[in-house]
């Protein structure tokens, strides 16, 4: 008689690309971020979006400068893809509210820069670099400019080319810092609506704080809203939030599900926070 053939083995389990674990930050008496713990899924198809929204000094920019390796818990383990984080990599770009790219490099050295700096761990020769940066510099609208200096740039096309520097290197996770902030309206929709874009076509999870209630749902698939400092996340927002690739963000805010979904975060914003979301 022959043996029953073995049942097949489990799939392993995918480690989250992020994870927290009752992560705490202090900085001397205060403390920034208090027991703080979520995981972030490990999609094959494309990268979740999260936004962040709360109080000044709730711990949201805390939370990006873990995840990014440029501080250490007080308390907890911060991990991506089951590893704890112990320094910045190539995995993990950041995007800030001040410009940040290199003022004695045109657009395209600037977005060549970490290619070059990463050339042997991508395996790419200097055509293929050369190639890399050529369509990002086109996806982010600042072919024209390829040949000009950041202080030659308006504030949006310095952040567009702050953007194709860090998806140069391909990093599994976009962490952004109020990026668009200090932006004007009518730039910020532009931008709202490239970042959007370059999601869908690239692919990786992104971390964006906010201050708008409206950027927050436009931009985010999952919204978390955060307690007044010592900061935790109250509340994740992951039902309800429509879907806004191919929709500018005017024409977005003009439906229904979208003022639905605005009005329901900026409710619970004011639940959680005691404010009232105006602006925010």
């Amino acid at each position: 008689m022959n043996d029953p053939a073995p049942a097949p083995a489990a799939p392993a389990a995918v480690p989250p690309v992020v994870e927290f674990r009752g992560v705490s930050v202090r900085f001397g008496a205060a403390t920034a971020l208090h027991d703080t713990s979520f995981t972030v899924a490990d999609h094959p198809e494309r990268g979740e979006f999260i936004t962040l929204v709360g109080p000044s000094g709730c711990g949201k920019s805390t939370i990006l400068n873990l995840i990014a390796g440029f501080l250490q818990p007080s308390a907890g383990s911060v991990l991506v893809d089951g590893a704890p984080v112990s320094a910045p990599g190539r995995d993990r770009g950041m995007i800030f509210q001040q410009y940040s790219s290199f003022p004695h490099l045109t657009v395209t050295r600037n977005v060549l820069f970490g290619l070059d700096l990463a050339a042997g761990e991508m395996g790419l020769d200097a055509p293929a670099r050369a190639a890399r940066a050529r369509e990002l510099i086109e996806q982010v609208g600042l072919a024209p400019h390829a040949d000009k200096y950041p202080h030659q740039l308006s504030g949006g096309q310095q952040q567009r080319l702050a953007i194709a520097r860090s998806l140069a290197v391909e990093p599994r996770i976009l962490l952004m810092d109020e990026p668009f902030s200090a932006l004007d309206e009518p730039t910020r929709f532009e931008m709202q609506e490239l970042l959007v874009g370059l999601w869908w076509r690239r692919k990786p999870t992104i971390f964006c704080v906010t201050h708008s209630i409206t950027e927050a749902v436009y931009l985010g698939e999952r919204v978390w809203i955060f307690t007044p400092a010592p900061g935790q996340i109250a509340v994740d927002i992951r039902d309800n939030i429509p879907p806004s690739q191919g929709i500018p963000p005017l024409a977005a805010q003009e439906q229904p599900a979208f003022k639905a979904a605005v009005r329901a975060v900026t409710e619970t914003f004011r639940e959680i926070t005691g404010r009232s979301g105006k602006g925010r």
